[in-house]
């Protein structure tokens, strides 16, 4: 593992952020950490296909967590670090979370696995295999806009884990109530799929970046 680590200013839990190349057989991945003091879990973020750890969602938590004890791993995955703008396939994007997870484990902390759309689908289908505490699973893609057919319940139920899945009301790529009966939804109001609401909603933006950041705080309390 080679190790490329600078600071920059935080907001909770611990005054700096740190980054961390992580050696990968697809090129490097970065961690970014924000660290609790005296820390009970760790909380593991992948981002999505078409964005990286800047997400909204992703950065509240990072904000949030460390002062309730949670220290939170974003993790860029290699064809993010390279600048590519593509994602790759579904396996390789599973390859990569994998080779980061040493690193994570690294920590001595139960860790969840978590991410955004793409990110919670490889959150899903490796947590078993790695050995994850739970899985939580923001804007989870359950089917491509407009094709409900197309469905990919089977990775979410698929997980092994206790799952969380946060969406939004409105997100085209599956409404809260489409998912299947009996999976632990938490639906951010006026929602898109990147948890944007519109200007005139009566939840403003951050209070719906309140929602996801409390939803997960309680959650994760039971695990």
């Amino acid at each position: 593992m080679s190790t490329d680590s600078t600071d920059s200013t935080g907001t909770a839990g611990t005054d700096t952020d740190t980054t961390e190349e992580v050696a990968t057989p697809a090129g490097p991945a970065r961690i970014t950490w924000r660290r609790a003091a005296g820390p009970r879990l760790l909380l593991a973020l992948g981002h999505g296909a078409g964005g990286g750890v800047e997400a909204r969602d992703l950065r509240a938590l990072a904000d949030a967590l460390p002062a309730h004890g949670v220290s939170v791993a974003l993790v860029e995955q290699p064809w993010r670090v390279a600048g590519r703008k593509l994602a790759p396939a579904p396996g390789r994007l599973d390859e990569g979370w994998r080779a980061v997870w040493p690193a994570l484990e690294g920590e001595g902390l139960p860790v969840v696995s978590g991410g955004r759309s793409a990110g919670a689908r490889v959150a899903c289908r490796t947590a078993a295999e790695l050995g994850a505490r739970a899985v939580l699973a923001l804007a989870f893609p359950l089917h491509p806009p407009g094709k409900p057919e197309r469905s990919r319940a089977g990775e979410l139920l698929g997980a092994g884990v206790p799952t969380l899945v946060v969406q939004g009301g409105r997100d085209p790529f599956g409404r809260p109530g489409e998912f299947p009966g009996g999976t632990e939804v938490v639906e951010v109001p006026g929602g898109d799929h990147g948890f944007a609401v519109p200007k005139r909603a009566a939840l403003g933006q951050e209070e719906a970046l309140g929602v996801i950041t409390g939803a997960v705080r309680e959650w994760l309390t039971r695990e």
